[in-house]
Formats: C-alpha cells, structure tokens, sequence
C-alpha cells in the first residue's frame, strides 16, 4: 500500500503522461472526493498508508479522468454560482463564464417572472431563483433527461421551479418579464475541434449552435419576443466572435437597449436587450 503523498504523486503524473490540462489540480479534487479530506487534514496525514479499498477506488477514477472524461461527471457535481449542481453526460457542464450572464439578469429580476430557454441543469434559473426573488421560474428544454437532471438540481435547493419539455417556444403560453438563454451556439464544424472532454462527453444538442452558430439567437429572438411583456429583457450568454451578429439579429426583431457585457477574461460573453 502506498501513502497519501505517493498516491497523489503517482496520480499527478500519470494524468499528465495522458495530456490532462490541470493534471495535479483534477488529481487533488479526486483525492478529495474519495477520501473525504481537506488541505490541512492530507498535510497532517500524508505520510499514512491509505487503505486498499480507498486507493483501488481512487485509481478507477483517475483512469476514468485518463480517459478525458471531464472530473464533474466523474463526482456528479459541479460549483456555480456558490451552490453545487448535480451533473451528468445529459446536461452541459456549468461553467464559471456563465456566471456573467446570471448576475447581469439578478439587477433586474426581482418580483419579476423569469424564462430560462434551453435550461439544460436547470443552473441558470435555479441560481436566479435563489438570489433573485422571483414572482415565476420557469426552465425550458427539449431534452427530458436534461429535465429530469433540472428538477433534482431544484428540489435539492428547495426551489419552486416550473419545468417545461419543449422545442423552443412550441409549448409556451403567456408572457414573461425576462427570457435568459445559454443555447447552442457552436458553429456545426468546429464540433470535432473542441477538447475531447466537452466532444466526447457533453450532449451534442447543447452545443451545436448549426453552421454559423447563431440558428437559436434567430429562432429564440423571433419567437422570443412574443412572450415577453412590453419592456421585457431578453439576456443572451454568446461564443466567441459573435456579439456584433447577436446584437444585429436583436436589432433586426425590434429590440432596443443592446447592451453587450464581457466575462472575467474579457471577451464578448452577454448581449440583451429589451423589448420595445
């Protein structure tokens, strides 16, 4: 058997023989979640043996991790916003840039009803829901696995949050205050370029965006502006290079007030708009 120290060594190296960026930070997070230890605790026991059962079962995830199978599916979980969400290979992965798009909607929605389009883990609308005192929460998707990762994530805060399958706006009734929506907006060819963890193992349909990428801000604009009440916002989370093309297909629909809003790395990450 081997120590704590060695383990975690051995696992470092091993990631980064098999080129996983942040090798010794996911080795660390699997340590952690096996054994169930913080910093100070692995400095004041690294030098002990770890038990045979714990270390076999650390090494069956760092192999999954080899396997460029992303850490949060490997746990189940993942940090946004300050809250923990259940994840699974049928939701997109909450990232830390989306964050931008959740507190630009929080100055503007409380005691307001809120839509969020292409809810997938219910993040999003959940973290707004936490935050945001809103008077309605409402999660939209095509996809019922998606769905059904949603509700576990809203339960497991104790929140009222409607979920509706849907394509788009087909099943929709009324109107709202905001509509928020982090869509697919990978262009259909750059699919195979991306990094084998979010190729291999996030759901294709939250992340092709069609050809130039922008087919859900047109459809989402068009029909999106028909369930929002007069002066409503509409907030919109963009990839790279296409804030000037959101901000035109906002325009092109009738909304005034385009704002476009950059992430901590400050790149182009939020267009919205209200409508007039």
């Amino acid at each position: 058997m081997s120590t704590l120290r060695e383990i975690l060594r051995t696992a470092e190296n091993y990631l980064k023989q098999h080129a996983i960026a942040d090798a010794d930070v996911d080795a660390w997070y699997l340590l952690v979640h096996v054994f169930g230890i913080n910093r100070a605790e692995f400095y004041l026991h690294r030098e002990e043996e770890a038990s045979k059962i714990q270390e076999e079962a650390y090494w069956t995830l760092v192999e999954q991790r080899a396997k460029h199978i992303p850490l949060q599916l490997i746990t189940g979980t993942q940090e946004f916003m300050g809250l923990e969400f259940a994840v699974t290979s049928d939701v997109l992965i909450p990232r830390q840039d989306t964050e931008v798009l959740v507190e630009g909607v929080l100055k503007v929605c409380s005691q307001k009803s809120v839509l969020d389009m292409c809810t997938g883990s219910g993040c999003i609308i959940i973290s707004l829901s936490k935050y945001g005192n809103l008077s309605k929460a409402v999660g939209v998707d095509l996809s019922e696995k998606a769905l059904k990762v949603a509700e576990i994530n809203a339960v497991k805060h104790n929140l009222n949050i409607e979920f509706i399958k849907s394509n788009l706006f087909e099943k929709i009734e009324g109107v709202y205050d905001i509509v928020v929506s982090n869509p697919p907006y990978i262009p259909s060819g750059e699919i195979q370029s991306l990094m084998p963890e979010v190729r291999d193992h996030e759901p294709i349909m939250a992340l092709d965006g069609d050809l130039d990428g922008l087919a859900f801000y047109r459809k989402i604009a068009k029909e999106g502006k028909d369930h929002l009440i007069k002066n409503g916002y509409i907030f919109l989370e963009i990839g790279c290079n296409q804030a000037q093309d959101v901000k035109e297909i906002l325009q092109k629909e009738g909304f005034c007030d385009i704002k476009i809003k950059k992430d901590l790395s400050g790149l182009d990450r939020v267009v919205s708009g209200r409508r007039f």
